[in-house]
């Protein structure tokens, strides 16, 4: 069975969703005034890889992941650019698309933006008011903190605790409150040319936390399976969403709170982040790096450890993806000439049944993929001595390669990438050529086509099957 850290409860709790026909899943998404650095995506990433498996495990997942696309940042950005903040949030939208895309991360169900759901917003926040758990205050509207008597349940801090930082805050929003503890529900916008909707407290633009309770119950009712995100959002957003969603409806919001661990960088392990300034955007990074090694370095650490984004962690990705790979491109080539069957097939395809349950068994351990892609590191050298046999089964090809293409593609790696036809058939024809030379004893020619293959990274080895070749 499935254990998920929960967050909320600091402990691996079974994984026993409201409807096993339909996991319903929020992952916070992205405020879209810039492109999404590494911390960003590692986030992304991470939630995708366990909507992934859960799918693997049976599990439909309803996936939702909202954009903000109406906060202070984007206006801010948007005068600086000269720009409309829904033309700047549009450009970041698409730009977000193309990068997660890259990164082969499942589009979610649904992705509502903030500005589809004012409306919504606002009744929200009329309840909330009407059972007295929210006030008016001078055209802004604040969540009376200490009305909900959890507060602080999910971060594991006391209103004492909190209360001391909220005391030294100072400000003209301070003076607005009843209680120091008070959270926005909906900002005052005095001037007329700033982005702004018409409400019963005057106009005004929505606080960043009621957004996600308003959207996740909106898409995927009352009460949740599992909310996600990363592990700066504990407090104070998902503690605020906690406490505005469960004093409007009376339910429980979420059973699961699963959270990513940071990105880090730098000697002092930092964590990566647009305000520290020490960021690599994933947009940047794709157009250096092979997609799928990004991927792979991002999701093959167990989501809630933080990953050290330096040259060495890319590199590690690079090396083992392409062990990976190379072992898929030797057992393609072994099908050519493989036998149908083989006695000794029963006992290969025992194996291969057991490497996917330990492998179940490592991810069933919260989504433990450091662990689970061991478990495949295993097989893959299982695969290369299994290949090194003078005679090899198609059956038990054909099942390594299915398994290892379905286990793989719970990372978001695609093994069997659409090929260069016009490119392989090129190098196939310089291979025979090399053979033909080799056999009339023309060494020159030989050596000749070798090396202009390896000038165009493609390397030869010569087995007693043939000679195969890959791509460096």
């Amino acid at each position: 069975m499935i254990q998920l850290y929960n967050t909320l409860t600091r402990k691996k709790e079974p994984f026993i969703p409201q409807n096993k026909e339909e996991v319903t899943m929020y992952v916070c998404g992205p405020t879209v005034y810039n492109y999404i650095h590494i911390g960003n995506a590692r986030s992304t990433v991470a939630f995708d890889t366990i909507r992934r498996y859960l799918e693997y495990r049976g599990y439909p997942v309803k996936y939702v992941s909202n954009f903000t696309d109406v906060d202070d940042k984007i206006i801010r950005t948007a005068k600086e650019q000269a720009m409309s903040p829904k033309d700047l949030s549009e450009t970041f939208i698409e730009a977000y698309q193309e990068d997660t895309a890259a990164l082969n991360v499942q589009p979610a169900c649904c992705h509502p933006k903030v500005t589809d759901h004012i409306e919504d917003i606002i009744v929200f926040i009329e309840e909330l008011m009407f059972k007295g758990h929210a006030y008016e205050s001078d055209g802004d509207v604040y969540y009376r903190t200490r009305s909900f008597e959890n507060y602080g349940q999910l971060s594991h801090q006391s209103l004492d605790d909190l209360e001391i930082g909220a005391s030294q805050r100072t400000g003209d929003e301070q003076l607005k409150k009843e209680d120091p503890l008070d959270f926005a529900l909906w900002k005052k916008v005095a001037d007329e040319k700033e982005l702004s909707w018409e409400s019963p407290w005057g106009p005004g633009r929505p606080g960043w936390h009621i957004e996600c309770s308003v959207m996740a119950t909106k898409h995927l009712g009352n009460t949740i399976d599992i909310h996600g995100g990363g592990e700066d959002l504990q407090f104070p957003h998902h503690e605020n969403e906690i406490a505005q969603t469960e004093a409007k409806t009376g339910q429980l919001f979420a059973k699961y709170w699963l959270h990513n661990g940071y990105v880090t960088v730098g000697e002092q392990q930092e964590k990566m982040s647009k305000s520290l300034g020490n960021f690599v955007t994933a947009h940047e990074l794709l157009q250096k790096e092979d997609p799928q090694v990004i991927r792979f370095a991002l999701a093959t650490t167990q989501y809630r450890r933080p990953i050290p984004f330096n040259e060495k962690t890319l590199a590690s990705a690079k090396s083992n993806l392409q062990r990976i790979r190379l072992a898929v491109k030797n057992s393609q080539f072994r099908l050519a000439t493989a036998a149908e069957a083989l006695p000794d097939d029963a006992d290969m395809l025992a194996y291969i049944e057991e490497i996917e349950q330990r492998f179940i068994q490592e991810m069933d351990d919260d989504i433990n993929t450091a662990n689970g892609i061991t478990v495949i590191y295993e097989f893959i050298s299982w695969i290369n001595h299994y290949l090194e046999k003078e005679a090899v089964s198609a059956v038990v090809l054909k099942t390594l390669l299915e398994r290892l293409t379905v286990m793989m593609k719970i990372f978001g790696i695609e093994l069997n990438e659409e090929a260069d036809t016009e490119s392989d058939e090129r190098i196939e024809g310089l291979i025979q050529e090399r053979n033909e030379a080799r056999a009339n004893r023309d060494f020159a020619r030989s050596d000749e086509i070798r090396d202009l293959l390896k000038n165009e990274g493609i390397v030869l080895e010569d087995t007693a099957q043939g000679t195969r070749w890959r791509r460096e």
